[in-house]
């Protein structure tokens, strides 16, 4: 295997023999993460605290759209951490180290979801056909007449004051994080990781291992449910 031997020291930047990160040809990882994997790699303990805060909560929300309650969630990050640990000095950087942790992450949530006899559950999620299925109820928009096709019942406007409005009250709050632990993981992952960790769109779709099209339609429905949800809520104010 070809590799570039990258070395930093710990105060600027500038070359040292004595710290080394061997990454592949072509890492696109960036200066910050190699001088991370740098530290991680010499076992200090206060750069894996620091992954471990910036990544941990995303995990577990990830982690809990496969398999059956947070407790297994819980096992699952852990064990995405020990593999981490084991495996940093095989990590060569092809991806960023975020993709490369998630990926694992995914790897063993599925199959720990399938030895807990959820493969039939799986199944239906595999089959689900993103570019068919309605991304809108068609129940909201007229059937038929000179307004078929629009709106019978549009969506509130989410105007630059809606967010306020929600993180005003708990409730809505509560509403809307309810809607998305409901979501299937095929739409919750991408939420979650487009919306709620700001990941973008190019790397969402090397962690999920799926194209940028399909991340849209993907996008827009999760987006859309969650919206409905809080829509029920407010109507019911």
């Amino acid at each position: 295997m070809n590799v570039a031997t990258t070395t930093y020291t710990e105060s600027g930047g500038h070359p040292s023999a004595l710290e080394s990160v061997s990454l592949s040809i072509g890492t696109v990882l960036t200066y910050a993460e190699q001088q991370l994997i740098t530290r991680l790699r010499k076992g200090e303990e206060r750069a894996f605290d620091e992954l471990v805060t910036k990544h941990h909560g995303a995990l577990i929300r990830m982690a809990m759209g496969h398999v059956a309650n947070r407790e297994v969630a819980e096992e699952v990050v852990q064990d995405t951490w020990m593999a981490v640990i084991e495996g940093l000095d095989r990590f060569e950087g092809r991806s960023s180290l975020r993709t490369w942790i998630f990926g694992i992450m995914i790897h063993k949530a599925k199959d720990r979801g399938v030895r807990e006899k959820r493969h039939t559950t799986f199944s239906a999620f595999e089959s689900f056909n993103d570019d068919t299925e309605e991304a809108v109820d068609p129940s909201r928009f007229h059937q038929s007449g000179e307004w078929a096709g629009h709106w019978a019942l549009p969506p509130q406007p989410w105007d630059d004051q809606t967010p306020e409005k929600l993180l005003a009250s708990q409730q809505a709050v509560n509403a809307m994080n309810r809607a998305i632990e409901a979501l299937p993981p095929t739409l919750k992952d991408v939420l979650i990781l487009r919306d709620v960790e700001g990941v973008e769109a190019k790397e969402v779709c090397e962690i999920l291992k799926i194209t940028e099209t399909n991340l849209y339609v993907r996008l827009h429905r999760a987006r859309e449910r969650v919206r409905q949800a809080v829509e029920t809520y407010l109507g019911g104010c």
